[in-house]
């Protein structure tokens, strides 16, 4: 079965698979960088390839080695990858690629468990980088590849408890094959990305459907097992914009802990007279408008935000730039990490305020 069902795949996937992908770009030998799998990988973990790749260009064109990625500053790596979300795992590249400058001569290890000492290298990760630019044989098993093992072998429960996912990672070693192992990962994860698809999975052009479990049973609705629901809880808070003469925005680094840690965001504040008393820290302010709110949906909890407007604020003399504060233009702001929804409600305002008279 493990030689049938690589070779249907890999047959499969010199017809349908996805081959000009731009980390799948190799030198004159075929060789593909390394880094740029990495990172493609990171990119991709819980993010589909189409949303990924203007991203993955715009990284690339900006630090186009390991070596530019690890001497860059945090603030540059933020705003590259602001707008993709989980942005612990662009710290995490960022910490990785220092952390071979200091170990590894400036290069990715080709050793697994090297790889998998790097901070945010996991199984799977390194298991791809490995397969994918060196055409070393291990398994992955992310979202797409537990979804059609799940599937074809009939495998019920959650795929994210430890026996359920030990059963998959056994199953992935066993199909992965000595030969066109990049291919044959690749082909695998195109098959969960674009056929064995979460709803209504087009089994009827899939290569693996002849001994499929769930397709015989009629399981396809059913496996993998879903993790049992949980309701969202929603949080509130107030943005305060702040907004002087100039145009100029004033804005706040996060913390370390929490949702956007590091990022530059907005104050915030839990109400409208704590907001006030926030504003008057840093501004004369005399009035707020209300700006049109709009929820923010983490994986674990949706947030409410109410932005208010404070404008012509005039920063107090003395109060300059701070370490966590600082007072930015237009272009001052696009190079910087802010939240993705932080960056387009100030897009939006500063659309407004081009076009008022």
């Amino acid at each position: 079965m493990t030689e049938r069902v690589a070779a249907r795949l890999l047959r499969w996937f010199d017809r349908h698979g996805r081959k000009d992908l731009p980390w799948q770009h190799g030198d004159a030998a075929g060789c593909r960088d390394a880094y740029r799998v990495w990172l493609s990988e990171v990119m991709l973990q819980q993010t589909q390839v189409a949303t990924v790749v203007p991203y993955f260009h715009r990284f690339i064109e900006a630090l186009p080695t390991l070596g530019h990625l690890a001497r860059a500053d945090e603030d540059t790596v933020l705003a590259l990858w602001s707008g993709l979300g989980y942005y612990r795992r662009a710290r995490f590249l960022h910490q990785a690629a220092q952390r071979c400058v200091e170990r590894h001569e400036g290069e990715l290890p080709r050793d697994f468990e090297a790889l998998r000492a790097l901070p945010g290298i996991g199984r799977s990760t390194a298991g791809a980088i490995l397969a994918q630019a060196h055409g070393l044989r291990f398994p992955i098993l992310d979202g797409n590849v537990k979804r059609v093992l799940s599937r074809y072998h009939g495998i019920h429960g959650d795929p994210g408890q430890s026996a359920v996912e030990k059963k998959l990672w056994q199953l992935a070693a066993s199909h992965t094959p000595d030969q066109r192992v990049a291919d044959y990962t690749q082909s695998i994860m195109d098959l969960g990305a674009t056929v064995c698809v979460r709803s209504q999975p087009r089994c009827g052009d899939c290569p693996l459907q002849e001994d499929c479990v769930a397709r015989r049973e009629g399981l396809t609705a059913q496996l993998p097992t879903a993790r049992p629901g949980r309701r969202q809880p929603v949080r509130s808070t107030l943005m305060l914009i702040l907004r002087d003469e100039r145009g100029r925005i004033l804005l706040e680094r996060r913390g370390p802990q929490g949702v956007w840690s590091g990022l530059w965001s907005l104050p915030e504040a839990p109400d409208p007279d704590a907001a006030w008393r926030t504003a008057g820290q840093w501004a004369r302010v005399d009035d707020a408008r209300p700006l049109a709110p709009f929820t923010h949906v983490f994986s674990h909890y949706r947030l409410a935000v109410e932005p208010l407007l404070f404008d012509r604020a005039s920063a107090h003399p003395g109060v300059a730039d701070q370490p966590l504060h600082r007072w930015c233009d237009r272009d001052e702001c696009a190079v910087l990490g802010l939240p993705a929804p932080v960056r387009v409600l100030l897009q939006s305002l500063q659309a407004d305020h081009e076009e008022s008279p």
